[in-house]
């Protein structure tokens, strides 16, 4: 079914394909990956920085991307590709979920600003939902914080014409939502612990503060379920 294959779209053709922009191996789909099996959608990683190229969209059905140490705003070909990309899928009406950068990235695309947020956000911390999120396809029926997993130093404006879904109180863009299928989330609902435990280990930064990767493992899982589970519904009711 899908698999972290490269080149997996010179396979045959399936009904439903989803193309993943990684930026380190370390980064990979994690819950989202169970999610995207469990709805028997194929699926395979595109790792531009490694030398893959990117598969033509009008193979995809959706495009997700994924986080990583670089920023949105590093002058390198594979990230203005990206941004190309992105700006291409959402053209061509696909449904784009981007995790961390890739919502960063999303968020540039769409002529937002992105920066250094204030403060590094890395560990277990609340967000926050807004009214419009207890609307939103993705995470109606939330209405209390969630402790979620985070790692980032950088955020966004949120895009013109975006819709506000969270916050949190040391970066207010935590969530949003353009049109109806696209969605970038600077939080990590996709992180399982052992993804969390790689990251604490390939830290060199000394700054690392104490993190339990099995904090709130169950009911992270719960979150990812939910909104991913609900974005997939929404790749397989889209046009082919």
């Amino acid at each position: 079914m899908g698999g972290p294959e490269r080149f997996w779209w010179r396979k045959v053709a399936v009904v439903k394909r989803v193309v993943v922009f990684r930026h380190v191996p370390a980064e990979g789909l994690g819950i989202i990956a169970e999610c995207l099996d469990a709805a028997g959608l194929s699926w395979g990683y595109a790792d531009l920085p490694g030398g893959t190229p990117a598969p033509p969209l009008d193979s995809a059905s959706a495009l997700i991307f994924m986080g990583g140490p670089m920023s949105a705003n590093d002058g390198l070909p594979y990230i203005r590709r990206e941004i190309q990309l992105i700006e291409t899928g959402m053209g061509q009406n696909k449904p784009v979920l981007g995790i961390c950068l890739g919502a960063q990235l999303i968020a540039k695309a769409l002529g937002a600003r992105v920066y250094r947020n204030p403060v590094k956000e890395i560990g277990w911390y609340p967000v926050s939902w807004t009214d419009e999120a207890h609307r939103d396809p993705l995470f109606s029926g939330l209405t209390q914080p969630e402790a979620v997993f985070h790692w980032h130093g950088e955020t966004f404006d949120l895009p013109p014409g975006a819709v506000w879904l969270a916050a949190s109180e040391a970066c207010r863009n935590q969530a949003f939502r353009f049109g109806t299928n696209v969605y970038g989330l600077q939080f990590h609902l996709e992180v399982t612990p052992q993804m969390i435990a790689e990251w604490c280990v390939a830290d060199s930064s000394g700054e690392l503060p104490a993190i339990d990767p099995h904090y709130n493992e169950a009911r992270l899982k719960e979150l990812g379920v939910l909104a991913f589970g609900r974005w997939i519904g929404a790749v397989l009711k889209a046009r082919p």
